[in-house]
This record gives structure tokens, sequence and C-alpha cells, in this order.
């Protein structure tokens, strides 16, 4: 086992939790989730909330697994970056900003590397 291939699946894992907590906060508060994406000015936030909790969940399962890993990262990259655009842009939410951007980092590192040895891909690039 190289060492390189763990690291990769802790990196995977890591960046896979925020998203699986995420999608449980939405789903375990989901009217509460409605109310906030409604007072930022979003329509239709049912299809969106569970829109967000579909993508989250499954693109959190696919770095998890090491299976197709690249589409799952790019589908939450395009959630992040949304995500980001709505609701962390004011100036109380530099922080929220700043680590948004650092995952994106991270999702951006998978894109262009692959999951590594110890998935389902078994390292394929």
């Amino acid at each position: 086992m190289d060492t390189d291939d763990v690291l990769a699946l802790v990196g995977r894992l890591f960046v896979a939790i925020i998203f699986l907590a995420s999608a449980f906060g939405k789903i375990t508060n989901f009217d509460g989730t409605m109310q906030f994406m409604e007072t930022h000015g979003m329509p239709a936030v049912n299809l969106l909330c569970v829109g967000a909790i579909a993508v989250e969940a499954l693109g959190s399962v696919a770095l998890i697994l090491g299976y197709k890993t690249r589409w799952g990262a790019a589908g939450l990259s395009v959630f992040l970056v949304a995500a980001t655009a709505i609701f962390h842009t004011g100036p109380d939410q530099r922080i929220q900003l700043l680590k948004n951007l650092a995952i994106l980092g991270g999702l951006l590192n998978l894109i262009a590397q692959g999951p590594g040895g110890i998935s389902l891909e078994g390292g394929k690039s």
C-alpha cells in the first residue's frame, strides 16, 4: 500500500464529510433549510433543497468510494460555487467564503489527480 494512496483516501474522506454532514443537516431540518433559502431570495426552495441534498449525498458517496470520483468532485464543485455565491459573499461571511475556497481547492485537486489507488476506480487517471 502506497503512502500517496493512503493520503488520497484520507483526503477524499475529509472532503466528503463536510458535504455528508451538510446533507444530513438539510434532511433533519428541511423546513428550516427552506426558510433560510427563502430569506436569500431563492425560488422553488422545495426542489432546490432536495437537489442540494442529492448532490451533496451522491457526491460524497462518490468521493468516499472512489467511484466516479471526478464526476462527484465536479458536481460538488458546481454546487459549492453556487452556494458560496448565494450565501457567503457578505462582509460577515469572510471565513465561510475562505473555507469554501479551500474545499474547492481540494475538489479541484481530486478532479485533476483522481481518487488514488485505494478506490473502486483503482487509481485510474
